[in-house]
């Protein structure tokens, strides 16, 4: 039987310490810090060189929020890190089992995330946290969901594992096939994008006003939707007609163009391979190949390690 119970029942919230910046170091002698960023991945390369209270160091499997932006649930990977503000731990109570905690607060947060996705940059308070209510079945029922939700969970990491080797070895033979731009060993032509495609475009600078209106605004894209390399149509968020005839008249991407990600997964490349009509934001460029090159050959080009090497050569910032 299920009953619903407050979080504050089934758990203790510890929220994160507001660090001194001027002590963020990239010196890895010092205890990782743990940022809104680092909560998904499980460790941190932003470093603390000052004092700071005992009560906030972590231990390898603490069960982490971050607070802003997407609200990502985690354990983290690592012993001896610091709980930094806006990122807060929950450790169950007795009677509680901590796993089911951990996959009943994901559907939670993603219900909490959509109820706020036109918000430019998403929060998550104490206050919410606070009030918000779980199902929460007997114990043994909880464990029983929790083991079989933690083995599907392996299922598809291992599957996505899988995916990842399978690009790999894609990417290493687009080298094999067409070779290096280091070595050259076919004699090509070396060109840059700028001589293959037309001329290279950004999207609004300007931040955006979004509409919930899905059926009259239009479909807005950022780099966080060519993260897997291919166009991730399904989590859009969309503004209004006057602003969109404002950026359609300047960018107009097509189907077959290329968008390339300029922030956040810096580098990764998805060709547009649907008829909609579209904006996109700063975070993007778009390529439009010339008829020298096809768009599949040009991402396929810009998604190698090569290329990648080129762009981690030339970031600038965080």
């Amino acid at each position: 039987m299920m009953e619903m119970k407050k979080l504050t029942d089934i758990c203790d919230i510890q929220y994160g310490y507001a660090f001194d910046s001027k002590c963020f170091t990239e010196d890895s002698s010092y205890p990782q810090l743990v940022r809104i960023r680092d909560v998904k991945k499980g460790y941190s390369e932003t470093y603390y060189s000052g004092d700071y209270p005992k009560e906030y160091i972590l231990t390898e499997g603490d069960l982490l929020i971050g607070m802003d932006g997407e609200f990502n649930i985690a354990r983290w990977k690592c012993s001896g890190a610091l709980l930094n503000q806006r990122v807060c731990k929950l450790t169950a109570k007795v009677g509680t089992n901590e796993e089911y905690l951990r996959f009943a607060m994901s559907k939670s947060l993603k219900e909490i995330e959509k109820r706020t996705a036109f918000v430019t940059v998403k929060h998550l308070s104490a206050k919410e946290l606070n009030k918000l209510e779980l199902d929460v079945p007997e114990l043994s029922k909880q464990d029983k969901i929790a083991d079989t939700l933690s083995r599907l969970e392996r299922i598809i990491e291992a599957r996505e594992e899988e995916l990842e080797k399978l690009d790999d070895l894609i990417k290493a033979r687009f080298v094999e096939m067409f070779g290096s731009i280091y070595d050259n060993k076919y004699g090509y032509n070396v060109m840059t994008l700028q001589d293959v495609c037309e001329p290279i475009k950004d999207g609004t600078h300007q931040t955006p006003t979004y509409t919930e209106d899905t059926v009259n605004g239009f479909k807005f894209l950022s780099s966080k939707d060519v993260t897997s390399g291919k166009v991730d149509w399904d989590h859009l968020k969309y503004i209004p007609e006057e602003l969109h005839n404002e950026l359609y008249k300047r960018i107009s991407p097509r189907k077959g163009d290329i968008l390339l990600a300029k922030n956040g997964t810096t580098g990764v490349a998805a060709i547009v391979d649907r008829d909609e009509v579209f904006d996109i934001y700063v975070s993007l460029a778009l390529l439009k190949p010339l008829e020298m090159v096809t768009a599949e050959y040009l991402c396929s080009a810009v998604n190698s390690l090569e290329t990648k090497h080129q762009f981690d050569h030339s970031l600038k910032g965080i």
